[in-house]
């Protein structure tokens, strides 16, 4: 590489009740060794501290949507969240030049999305950190979601090379679960791995592409006019995350026992279907279509 990486850092608990993050970051400040590597520095930071001692996903605002260019450098924005966000960038960033060159954010759904690996940039680097993993995983997910750093409000665009995003399910808010734990800790060993192989220099042979998934829109809950949700996931899409939907299948089921179908003319794929977080803003489930990623060569 021509500038290569030298200081990563891993972030846990930007979502304060997703304790996953949390413990690896702790149990990783005991042994530090496990996420050491010779080529490069790595630093451990909870991410939200105020929101995981009350164990809440955040207390004002959802702090993994907060790190927008825009949005840091806007002194108005002065929330619990949008604050830590602008604390983050100073410890982290500044965004336009930041000091960390990868970040590593492990979160947790309540979904039943097994381990997905969440990537916002067709970046070599990241695309090629994916693909690495998923050859170590290979029951793991892609999820391609590509934004301009600047531009995205994720807390892994924060990094120089942007970063990566562990998402790992399902289990409930404000628990641990020794698969979904070991699951995360061995992704992010396989991340620092890739990080270190890169640096050295060394061959790593991946595919050209691979099959993954990318975002297209959220879907709201049915509501009355009053705002009140009337409707809840169908039992014929719950925990089918990554499954067909065709035209037709059914979507919702109303609280009266009506099915609701999908409205849409061509298959997409469900994805943080029934997402507990997600009930702050009526958000049912998000929809994908499946793509084909592209590991751009870098000679």
């Amino acid at each position: 590489m021509d500038h290569p990486i030298k200081q990563v850092a891993i972030t846990g608990g930007t979502h304060g009740n997703e304790l996953t993050g949390v413990y690896l970051v702790k149990h990783w400040s005991a042994y530090p060794d496990e996420v050491t590597r010779d080529s490069f520095s790595t630093e451990l930071h909870l991410a939200n501290p105020d929101a995981n001692q009350q164990v809440r996903r955040y207390i004002d605002q959802d702090l993994n949507r907060q790190f927008n260019i825009h949005d840091l450098n806007n002194p108005e924005l002065t929330g619990c969240e949008q604050q830590r966000a602008k604390d983050l960038n100073k410890l982290l960033g500044p965004k336009e030049d930041p000091r960390v060159d990868f970040v590593i954010d492990l979160h947790t759904t309540t979904a039943n999305m097994g381990m997905s690996l969440i990537f916002n940039t067709n970046d070599p680097l990241v695309v090629g950190m994916a693909f690495y993993v998923k050859q170590k995983m290979p029951h793991a997910t892609l999820f391609y979601h590509p934004s301009d750093r600047l531009e995205d409000n994720f807390l892994t665009s924060v990094g120089r090379l942007n970063g990566f995003l562990i998402e790992a399910g399902p289990i409930a808010q404000g628990l641990l679960n020794h698969h979904v734990y070991s699951e995360s800790q061995t992704a992010v060993t396989h991340a620092l791995d890739y990080l270190e192989k890169v640096n050295q220099g060394e061959t790593i042979d991946l595919p050209s592409q691979m099959s993954g998934y990318q975002f297209i829109e959220k879907i709201p809950l049915p509501e009355d006019a009053s705002g009140e949700i009337i409707a809840m996931v169908h039992p014929n899409l719950q925990n089918k995350d990554y499954q067909p939907i065709n035209p037709g299948d059914p979507l919702f089921i109303t609280l009266a026992g009506e099915t609701i179908p999908y409205a849409g003319d061509a298959t997409v794929y469900g994805a943080f279907i029934n997402e507990a977080a997600y009930y702050d803003q009526h958000i049912g489930l998000s929809l994908m279509k499946k793509v084909d990623v592209a590991l751009e060569d870098t000679k």
